[in-house]
């Protein structure tokens, strides 16, 4: 599990608006203020065929991607990929933020903007996850 401070999208999601955070001495906390569920950050690598799979998924209608995932099974994770994705999911799965990065040029590189996901639409992007 990792801090949301500690992501590349930390501004973007402490920005966003359905979001407060909470800081105290030693932590920093993400709340989804509409349910006042806690969000967690997490990392995920790729490998370039996962993470390209990944990136593909991620840009489909959610009925494709359900469709893909329930026939192909999620995208694998590895120990050190040349992708890495960044998640912050609410824990009543109401909010999620997301964003992929690719590695080049000795560093990880935006592929896109942060998105950001309310309501039905993170039960499909939990399916990725």
């Amino acid at each position: 599990m990792s801090s949301i401070k500690n992501l590349e999208m930390a501004a973007a999601v402490s920005a966003y608006q359905n979001i407060t955070i909470k800081k105290s001495l030693f932590s920093t906390k993400a709340v989804y203020t509409p349910t006042s569920s806690p969000v967690k950050a997490k990392v995920l690598e790729y490998s370039p065929s996962e993470g390209e799979r990944v990136e593909h998924l991620l840009n489909m209608p959610f009925e494709k991607m359900i469709a893909d995932i329930e026939q192909k099974g999620k995208p694998k994770t590895s120990a050190n990929g040349n992708f890495r994705l960044e998640v912050c999911l609410s824990e009543d799965q109401q909010f999620c933020a997301l964003q992929l990065f690719r590695f080049a040029d000795f560093s990880y590189r935006a592929h896109f903007e942060p998105r950001f996901y309310e309501g039905k639409d993170v039960e499909y992007i939990a399916k990725l996850l």
